[in-house]
């Protein structure tokens, strides 16, 4: 079973998930913390007849916990420091909700502890002590941003009424491998020296191709390509830096942009006919941010001129692929390659 964004979020909405702003509300108006053996402070809270009161917990924790070890609960977490700043949000960077594993306790005072509070549908607010979540024989010093923030850290938990199983959460991955390299680049793009970092490896790959070597390789590729292309009756536009491509297939919508993660089922052969590698044997199309040299340079390039939806055809220079280092045994060095690539998704 796989869950898609859009059926995690109508999960979500159907659950009545506590938002962030109501459990802080909650929070302030929920009486003093309880505290556990290990120092946690906490407060639950369950939803009865469409509001939520808090529930207590005795002091040994929650008895029914065992019950759910191995599985997983599903929700969203928000960790801040003691002053309020938010330091990671998984419902602004998954925008789903995402499994939490239920695991058995080695480590007392810990977010697992915390975490086995918790029943299914209901959520929580809790307080670690900065050092204890840094433990001094670890070697780590405490980071000043914490120091900063005051002496404890509080992580706010929402969660729904469904625990997923391992089955479950498995199936999941792929899509939250996906958001999670989306808000990771996401926050790369914010930083001032993005734009520069894209320019310089734009920069390099310019001066690359413009020495004597690469681009007689580049001449000679071009000529092989051009006549792979009479041979075979296809019908194909030129890029910039030289890879060729034929939608087989229109997609719609707006082209991917530098940054965005995108989703790609493909098969990459020789010219000579030779398969030498393939989503299939993944089992899922292969994501990544384009434009960032995360893949070869001619797959930046080609699937850039793709629109969603869209399957098409990709002929690769050498240069623009694994150039003279060729790729292990299946790939020699200088191999035009053949991609036919489906863009599953833009994220």
């Amino acid at each position: 079973m796989r869950f898609s964004s859009r059926s995690a979020r109508q999960l979500a909405l159907a659950a009545g998930v506590l938002s962030f702003a109501s459990l802080t509300a909650c929070n302030k108006g929920g009486g003093d913390f309880a505290k556990t053996k290990s120092g946690i402070e906490y407060k639950v809270f369950k939803k009865v007849d469409g509001k939520y009161e808090r529930r207590e917990i005795g002091p040994d924790g929650d008895p029914t916990y065992k019950n759910r070890v191995g599985k997983f609960l599903m929700g969203y977490t928000e960790y801040r420091t003691g002053k309020d700043s938010v330091l990671q949000n998984t419902r602004t960077d998954m925008g789903m909700a995402v499994p939490m594993p239920l695991q058995e306790l080695k480590q007392k005072g810990m977010p697992d502890e915390a975490l086995s509070l918790l029943q299914p549908g209901d959520s929580g607010v809790f307080r670690f002590q900065v050092d204890s979540l840094i433990k001094p024989k670890s070697g780590q010093a405490v980071p000043p941003f914490l120091k900063r923030g005051g002496p404890f850290v509080q992580m706010f938990v929402s969660t729904t009424p469904k625990l997923a199983t391992a089955e479950e959460e498995k199936a999941m991955e792929p899509e939250l491998q996906k958001r999670s390299m989306a808000a990771q680049i996401k926050k790369r793009m914010a930083s001032p020296d993005f734009q520069k970092q894209v320019a310089g490896q734009q920069q390099a790959l310019k001066t690359m191709l413009g020495t004597s070597k690469v681009a007689e390789q580049m001449k000679k590729d071009d000529a092989l390509l051009q006549e792979y292309i009479k041979k075979n009756g296809l019908t194909m536009q030129k890029t910039p830096l030289g890879v060729y491509y034929q939608v087989l297939k229109p997609g719609t919508g707006e082209k991917p942009k530098t940054g965005q993660v995108v989703s790609v089922n493909y098969n990459g052969t020789l010219l000579s006919g030779k398969l030498f590698d393939s989503s299939d044997k993944q089992g899922h199309p292969i994501d990544f941010p384009i434009g960032l040299g995360q893949v070869i340079p001619g797959w930046d390039e080609g699937i850039a001129m793709l629109n969603p939806g869209s399957k098409a055809i990709l002929l690769i220079p050498s240069p623009l692929a694994y150039g003279e280092r060729g790729a292990g045994a299946d790939i020699p060095a200088n191999s035009p390659l053949r991609f036919e690539v489906e863009l599953v998704a833009v994220q």
